[in-house]
């Protein structure tokens, strides 16, 4: 049975992925630096730590490692130094328990004896246990969440950046709960995590509660009706049954330790990383398909000079530029070069053309600063009060309350990211409905096809129509949910970042971003060979990245049956589309463009 993922356009089989998750840029940081590394590459557990597991606590982590750890299920560990400094601040509120076995009087001290929110400071608990309870009741008054379930690549990120906040060692939370938290994702235990809920501050409370009533248990009774969801097998299960199936022993919680797991900005911080990749990937493509869709059309080399872009001086729209002109470089259908004048007149073509580094240089800068956001938070301790042992003796609490769990940078690098994925998507469209026109596209045939009969075929009228939908959707996403606030909390939480509900219109809008570049893809590759025809050039006439580019798509087989080779008339459309958009998406595309590059 066929179903298909909401946020990613990705087709799934009953519970198992149909391909993998391994989409990252191979040029990008390399993750394995900051692992355990064994020179005789052997597998083993050495002092916690296993081979190749991404170390938490002492290094700082790059959205590399997240996708690593989310999408390639590279195991995550602990360093000893996190460790000891987990068990240093978990030590401050063990003596204040000891302080209440003994029947001592222990003033309010927020998350740990008190209640929470509008809550707090209403009365303090006397006994150790009420303090034990009050983690457990938190985790199940939370976990009150609507919707589809997330996918699992956001439940594996958002339990990878709770682990790290763990780490951090301010939570005061005993080693063991993040060890059974990482247990969890190397025995493959995916809570079932309504997508609905969560306003970014105080943290993403409830996915976050639906994520640790499966982790934890009450200290009697263990019900199977208060233990969650989670998915096993590609059914629905209790949280119960799916810990009891990987062998994992569900954990009783200590004071402080239940509020360590909800308050924070984990699945608000996930989905903005994995959005943010997925856009990455997209732009990388979307350089090379609108240099098809500009040698297609024959267009000026004037628009990439490096003289223009540097006159204005963007990082961004330089770099953009002069990758255009590294694909282009050998194609003899571009009119003009830096040691060549144009031959017609005037040498200008479109805005959607010859702005493409004004376009996609400021997404290209735009996502360099959502990403400096996003690996600052992957590494942030955000809930709240967060343990600082080392305090001066002068202050006696060494637990401090304040706002870590606000997730407004994450908001604004979520609404950053689908408005710069527009754009994206938002020119390419414009690129591939003028390759569709007869009257824009320099002398190409109507809709892309040579039709015996003209009007027998609709060629690839539709795909731009397909094209047109997404980038509407993408237009309303990527309306800021920054800027948008509702207290709670009887107003003690009266300012709230929305951060969860950004980052999931920014992976939606990343997934149609993908999709409009899969397009383009299609149709400039039909457009390219038509080129060939009408010109009687040789295949080698045109830019290197463009040949590597059309032996790709010409060789990529289809659903049904064929590949997606080029169209004479019309056939069913919709093997071809889902072909060349999984292209983009997995980073084939972008892969065989390299590869061509430096053979």
């Amino acid at each position: 049975m066929w179903s298909t993922s909401w946020q990613t356009g990705i087709w799934w089989r009953a519970g198992t992925p149909e391909r993998s998750w391994s989409t990252r840029n191979t040029s990008a940081r390399d993750p394995s630096s900051r692992r355990c590394s064994d020179p005789a590459g052997e597998s083993r557990h050495t002092k916690g730590l296993d081979v190749n597991a991404i170390e938490l606590g002492d290094n700082t982590l790059t959205l590399e490692d997240f996708l690593a750890a989310t999408r390639d299920r590279v195991p995550a560990r602990p360093s000893a130094a996190a460790t000891a400094r987990m068990q240093e601040s978990e030590a401050w509120v063990s003596a204040i328990s000891d302080r209440m076995r003994a029947g001592e009087t222990v003033e309010p001290i927020y998350s740990i004896n008190t209640g929470f929110g509008s809550l707090a400071g209403k009365q303090a608990f006397d006994s150790v246990e009420d303090a034990a309870e009050l983690s457990r009741r938190l985790i199940i008054s939370n976990a009150g969440g609507i919707g589809r379930y997330l996918d699992e690549e956001v439940v594996r990120g958002a339990m990878f950046i709770r682990a790290a906040s763990l780490a951090r060692g301010h939570s005061a939370c005993r080693p063991e709960l993040l060890d059974r938290l990482l247990e969890m994702m190397d025995k493959g235990v995916l809570p079932a995590v309504p997508e609905f809920g969560s306003l970014g501050a105080s943290g993403d409370l409830i996915p976050l509660a639906h994520l640790a009533i499966v982790l934890t248990r009450a200290a009697g009774e263990d019900r199977e009706e208060e233990s969650g969801e989670a998915h096993l097998n590609g059914e629905i299960v209790s949280g119960i049954a799916a810990m009891r199936d990987a062998g994992i022993e569900r954990i009783v919680l200590g004071p402080k330790e239940g509020l360590a797991l909800l308050n924070g900005t984990s699945f608000s911080t996930a989905q903005s990383a994995l959005a943010l990749a997925d856009v990455e990937t997209a732009l990388e493509a979307a350089q090379i398909t609108a240099a098809m869709s500009i040698e297609a059309m024959c267009g000026f080399g004037d628009a990439f000079l490096p003289q223009l872009h540097e006159a204005r001086g963007h990082a961004g729209q330089i770099a953009v530029a002069a990758r255009i002109r590294e694909l282009l470089a050998d194609s003899e259908f571009i009119d003009g070069s830096e040691h060549r004048d144009p031959v017609r007149q005037p040498p200008q073509d479109a805005y959607s053309l010859r702005c493409t580094p004004q376009v996609l240089g400021p997404v290209k800068d735009t996502l360099a600063f959502a990403r400096g956001i996003i690996e600052t938070e992957i590494n942030a301790a955000t809930d709240n009060p967060l343990v600082f042992p080392e305090l001066p003796d002068t202050r006696t609490l060494k637990a401090v309350s304040g706002g870590n769990f606000h997730a407004q940078y994450v908001a604004f690098a979520s609404d950053f990211i689908a408005i710069g994925a527009t754009e994206i998507a938002n020119i390419a469209e414009r690129r591939l409905f003028r390759l569709t026109d007869g009257s824009l596209n320099r002398g190409l045939p109507e809709m892309l096809v040579d039709s015996e009969k003209v009007g027998m075929d609709c060629g690839y009228m539709l795909p731009q129509y397909l094209a047109a939908a997404l980038v509407s959707d993408c237009k309303t996403l990527a309306h800021p949910d920054s800027v948008d606030s509702i207290p709670t909390s009887a107003n003690q939480e009266d300012h709230v970042s929305m951060a969860n509900n950004a980052g999931r219109h920014a992976r939606q809008v990343a997934s149609n971003v993908q999709a409009v570049i899969g397009i383009e893809l299609l149709l400039a590759a039909q457009a390219l060979e038509l080129r060939l025809q009408q010109s009687g050039k040789p295949r080698e006439a045109l830019s290197t990245a463009s040949r590597a580019a059309l032996d790709l798509i010409r060789s990529t087989p289809t659903s049904d049956g064929g590949h997606v080779d080029f169209l004479t008339q019309d056939v069913v459309m919709y093997p071809r589309v889902r072909a060349a958009i999984e292209l983009v998406r997995t980073g084939a595309l972008q892969r065989a463009v390299a590869e061509a590059e430096t053979a």
